[in-house]
């Protein structure tokens, strides 16, 4: 890196704050803080929503597995996350939408208290937050790396400096703030991915470059499934991804729970799911012929160095906006989704006093939560490459992905009017022992069979255990009450529109609302 390009990542870091500062004037209460109000323009949910899903691991991790394997990466990676999509644009966004709208909640867990109980939303509430702080460290590793690589600062420098910016604009502004940054950053990875792409095509064959070197490629280069990403882990990971970016994430959630009305929650998902389909081959396919550009024995700096081979100061400097782009993205989103959890679900439940907050201390309590949580995943990034945690990509496929479904189960299934008969021990036992089976496979019994486990099932057994306990504890005691089918029937209703369902929720009623749902779910 020049000057030049100090200038350009800099000048980014500069937007990003300035818009958190424009972002702090809508921002009046707890709902604004959250889910922007009920407010935010489809078209800008579906980009917030694409930009949120992933983050500098694509650019570490994945380019490894790109470089090595060639377009599994996307098979095995971006196209299943745009199918699930596309599943839940009709299954999922709508019923999100009216959580917010119907229930009046501010946070993607607070309607479970009256779906299940109360211990039910505790249980998924710690154990995603934990997860989370873990899922966003590795995410500031990968960006840490990359700014390691091009600058030469530490990596404990790197995290700190981007966990400081993405503090200072998402803690101002809330969703706000944090899907306005996304815009920019889309904005900014556009640029950038398609100067890298004209960058790659320039060096080899020009335009031809498209349909001429597979040739020069190893044959696995162009095979869909191939090593450990085989065709059982393709369709493990569209079962799994199918309910993680549909709400399992929480902050995905937030993206359909911030639209006006359920249609256009339905319209934010299905664009998502079309930038799912079209914008990861433009990013993947400068990693696909990587390795006749340069040779490295680090696949995961591999898109970073070819960057630095092909692209002049100043456009370097873009393509280096472009991975902090991602990895703010997705962390900032998580952080505010994390911060909701936590100030309307978690503190209500072990403070009285929390649900007589006024509307200033509701708030300031909001940003605190969200500083801590940043300051809590940037420490554990620190560490994140450690025997204990494995490297980046492990955290992010197994850990993430194995531990999503036996938390997102419950969340999602419980919108829906097949599963009325499952309550709160359905809810309980099948997490718990989700849980469980991810321990089990990924620990004890890998290390028991010789060549261990293979990844599709240590990912996808959780979510089996989950899904299937689910069914079955909720047809063996069935817990359907009068009460549980009323939200269900709110949930599954089609009379939305931007009048009623995408009204706001004033801060009195939304304190009355959780008073309210906390006394029931203790009853």
């Amino acid at each position: 890196m020049n000057s030049l390009d100090w200038v350009v990542l800099i000048g980014y870091f500069g937007v990003m704050v300035g818009i958190g500062l424009w972002s702090h004037k809508r921002v009046d209460n707890v709902s604004d803080f959250f889910t922007a109000g009920g407010k935010m323009p489809w078209w800008l949910s579906g980009i917030s929503h694409h930009m949120s899903g992933y983050s500098a691991v694509m650019f570490t991790g994945y380019a490894a597995i790109a470089y090595q394997y060639g377009i599994t990466s996307y098979v095995t990676w971006s196209f299943p996350i745009a199918i699930g999509i596309a599943i839940g644009a009709n299954l999922f966004a709508p019923r999100l939408n009216r959580v917010r709208s119907k229930l009046k909640v501010a946070s993607p867990l607070e309607y479970l208290k009256n779906r299940y109980n109360l211990p039910t939303q505790q249980a998924l509430a710690w154990s995603g937050v934990l997860l989370k702080i873990v899922d966003v460290g590795a995410k500031w590793a990968a960006i840490a790396t990359l700014l390691s690589i091009f600058t030469g600062v530490s990596l404990n420098q790197g995290i700190l400096i981007t966990g400081v910016v993405t503090a200072i604009y998402c803690t101002v502004g809330g969703l706000w703030a944090d899907a306005l940054t996304e815009l920019g950053q889309f904005i900014i990875q556009f640029i950038a991915g398609i100067a890298m792409l004209i960058a790659v095509l320039n060096e080899l064959d020009g335009f031809s470059t498209f349909w001429t070197v597979w040739d020069d490629l190893p044959d696995s280069h162009h095979e869909p499934t191939v090593g450990p990403y085989t065709l059982i882990f393709l369709l493990a990971y569209l079962f799994i991804k199918t309910f993680e970016y549909n709400g399992g994430m929480w902050n995905q959630a937030q993206r359909y729970m911030a639209t006006d009305s359920a249609h256009s929650a339905k319209r934010s998902a299905r664009l998502s799911a079309v930038l799912w389909f079209v914008w990861p081959l433009v990013l993947f396919f400068p990693m696909w012929v990587a390795p006749l550009i340069i040779k490295t024995d680090k696949p995961a700096d591999s898109y970073a160095q070819m960057a630095e081979h092909l692209l002049p100061h100043g456009l370097l400097g873009l393509v280096i906006v472009g991975f902090f782009s991602h990895t703010m993205a997705m962390c900032s989103s998580d952080a505010n989704a994390i911060a909701a959890v936590v100030t309307r679900d978690i503190m209500p439940a072990i403070f009285t006093s929390v649900r007589e907050w006024s509307s200033r201390t509701g708030l300031l309590a909001a940003r605190y939560t969200t500083l801590l949580f940043l300051a809590l995943s940037m420490a554990i990034a620190t560490q994140v490459n450690s025997d204990f945690f494995g490297d980046i990509i492990t955290v992010v496929i197994k850990w993430v992905a194995g531990l999503m479904g036996p938390i997102a189960i419950p969340l999602m299934l419980g919108m829906l009017r097949a599963f009325r008969k499952s309550g709160p021990t359905a809810a309980l036992v099948s997490w718990a022992l989700g849980l469980v089976a991810f321990y089990l496979v990924n620990y004890p019994i890998n290390d028991a069979i010789d060549g261990g486990v293979n990844l599709e099932y240590q990912i996808s057994v959780p979510l089996a255990v989950s899904l299937v306990l689910f069914i079955v504890v909720g047809y063996i005691k069935p817990e359907d009450t009068p009460e549980r089918d009323a939200i269900l029937a709110s949930l599954n209703s089609d009379d939305d529109g931007p009048g009623s369902a995408g009204a706001a929720l004033s801060e009195p009623e939304q304190g009355a609302a959780g008073q309210k749902s906390v006394a029931g779910a203790t009853d």
